[in-house]
């Protein structure tokens, strides 16, 4: 035990009420560590400027102490705050996933942290997510998709930072956008349904509001049709939301307006799968009766029976380049075009 005016010589420190501990200072951490201070604030600001077995002591001391760094300290000293946001539509699917986990492994080595939101398909909910997190000061910001409203493009040119737009290329990025055209996927697909000689082919497309991909993807849909002198009739398209069960509900109801319908093209994997498990359920031969494709490759996607085939979206790759990207920027590097085709890949599989 340690005595009355005595001192330990392990930090002890009072727990705040989240359990952290608000009297270890990085003094203590370095001494633990048996490292210098300024070698502790360097592995926390930039890890990649110590060595591995360095930051592996530090990590350690700071584990034991229960270490919290005020990096809101250090952010107003250097005006850093090595955080990039990231904002996407919805988190309930592995599709937009991959694409921050791949960002996450290009940042986070180079000593920056992701910040998510997600919007909910909701423009008005991106303009407050930006507004919210441009008050910490982000070092750069990454948007999903071109459609936002006029603050939140009014409130990105103020930071005066790094944004880049990903996943659906358009022709006027607020400052850099990377990913693929959803209207150029979309138009091959149709092609490829038309030259497989299927006559009737119904689309299924998600909610149009806020959301450039889906309506991207419509219009390719559409223009296909035209290029190959098909008529366009309105009741060739169900709208339905991104959810499995919202594509089993939408082919009962294209097959109601298109009952001789030969093949569905549906603009989301999710929405295909749903497709063809109604098609399971109703006895609906897939591609006998009616072909089946879908858009972005989801990993269920060639595990289904039958396997789908699809629009591949580079997802890895369009988070791996924007990470990159980011970097270059911030280190003031050139960086090049502002808009990066990254293109897909049609994925022929026995569905359609």
């Amino acid at each position: 035990m340690t005595s009355a005016g005595s001192r330990s010589r392990t930090p002890q420190a009072n727990a705040d009420a989240d359990g952290t501990n608000s009297s270890v200072t990085m003094r203590d951490v370095a001494r633990l560590a048996g490292v210098g201070t300024i070698t502790v604030s360097r592995a926390l600001q930039h890890p990649d400027r110590v060595t591995a077995e360095t930051r592996r002591k530090i990590d350690e001391a700071i584990a034991a102490l229960g270490y919290v760094p005020n990096l809101a300290a250090g952010t107003l000293r250097s005006s850093k705050s090595r955080i990039i946001v990231a904002i996407v539509p919805t988190m309930s699917n592995s599709i937009f996933a991959e694409t921050l986990q791949a960002m996450s492994d290009v940042l986070r080595p180079a000593g920056f942290h992701l910040l998510i939101g997600h919007t909910g398909y909701s423009a008005a909910e991106e303009e407050a997510l930006v507004a919210a997190f441009l008050a910490r000061r982000p070092d750069g910001v990454i948007l999903t998709g071109y459609t936002h409203t006029p603050r939140t493009v009014e409130l990105l040119r103020r930071a005066r930072i790094p944004v880049i737009e990903m996943w659906n290329i358009g022709p006027d990025p607020i400052d850099t956008i990377i990913g693929m055209s959803s209207y150029d996927a979309s138009l091959a697909m149709t092609r490829y349904l038309i030259r497989k000689g299927y006559r009737r082919i119904g689309y299924i497309g998600g909610l149009l509001q806020d959301n450039d991909r889906t309506a991207q993807r419509e219009a390719g849909f559409r223009a296909g049709l035209e290029e190959a002198g098909r008529p366009f009739d309105p009741l060739m398209i169900v709208r339905a939301p991104f959810e499995f069960e919202s594509g089993g509900t939408a082919l009962g109801d294209l097959l109601n307006r298109m009952p001789d319908a030969d093949a569905v093209f549906a603009a989301s994997d999710i929405l295909a799968v749903g497709v063809l498990l109604e098609c399971l359920g109703r006895g609906i031969a897939v591609p006998g009766r009616l072909a089946v494709a879908g858009f972005d490759d989801a990993g269920i996607s060639s595990r289904m029976t039958p396997p789908l085939t699809t629009i591949r979206v580079p997802r890895r790759a369009i988070g791996r380049t924007i990470a990159e990207r980011m970097l270059a920027r911030l280190a003031g590097r050139p960086t090049g075009e502002r808009i990066v085709d990254l293109g897909f890949e049609l994925i022929e599989r026995a569905s359609a």
